[in-house]
């Protein structure tokens, strides 16, 4: 008798699905925990303020795609000044939870591979310290999808002095920064091209840990 065998999750999706499981971003008391980028305060107040003043901005609200949306602490403060928002993340019982904890008519979540399956229409994508995670080929999948919307919103933890972009790593919990790397997508081997480029923060982490930094690309 032939065993069937059950289809293996990508190297990425099941390495994101380990986070979670066993807290490597810490935990918070909660099922589904984002880590300190996600919840602290001075990393995501002066986040959100940039970001809801480009909102803002728009007499006709934006219609959002969140590209890593993690445990939605950052999203829900922003699904009120969109059109649409569609929330996405890789791991599917974290999508289900979020499903079940933030509900707002034009506010829905999918379980999507960002480098591997087809990204939704929108007007703006927001890519919150996801793609500092992923390996270099994986990085060009997710840009070449990305010239479908006007707006890319795009945050990175990077060093806080001069530094090689754009180093390779494995996808996963890690990023470039323990290889005194970090990502520039306008630089080689990405060379995305944009027409316009605003940084809207900066914010210097403790003990020397680098920047995270979000940057506004127009892409048409």
């Amino acid at each position: 008798m032939t065993k069937t065998r059950t289809k293996q999750p990508w190297p990425t999706k099941k390495a994101m699905e380990q986070v979670y499981e066993m807290k490597l971003w810490g935990s918070n008391n909660t099922q589904f925990y984002s880590g300190e980028g996600s919840h602290d305060p001075e990393i995501i107040s002066p986040y959100l303020e940039v970001v809801l003043t480009f909102l803002k901005s728009f007499k006709t609200p934006l219609a959002v795609c969140d590209l890593g949306c993690g445990d939605f602490n950052i999203g829900k403060h922003l699904v009120p000044f969109t059109k649409t928002y569609h929330a996405i993340d890789i791991v599917e019982n974290l999508i289900d939870y979020n499903k079940a904890k933030y509900k707002a008519e034009h506010l829905d979540f999918k379980c999507l591979d960002i480098a591997v399956d087809e990204l939704l229409d929108g007007d703006c994508a927001i890519i919150r310290q996801v793609l500092q995670h992923l390996s270099n080929t994986e990085v060009k999948n997710v840009l070449k999808k990305l010239i479908k919307y006007k707006y890319i919103i795009l945050t990175e933890h990077l060093p806080n002095s001069a530094f090689v972009p754009n180093l390779d790593i494995i996808s996963g919990q890690g990023i470039r920064i323990k290889k005194k790397s970090g990502l520039n997508i306008l630089e080689a081997p990405f060379n995305f091209k944009v027409t316009s480029e605003t940084q809207l923060m900066s914010h210097v982490l403790k003990h020397n840990k680098g920047l995270i930094v979000t940057t506004l690309y127009q892409v048409f």
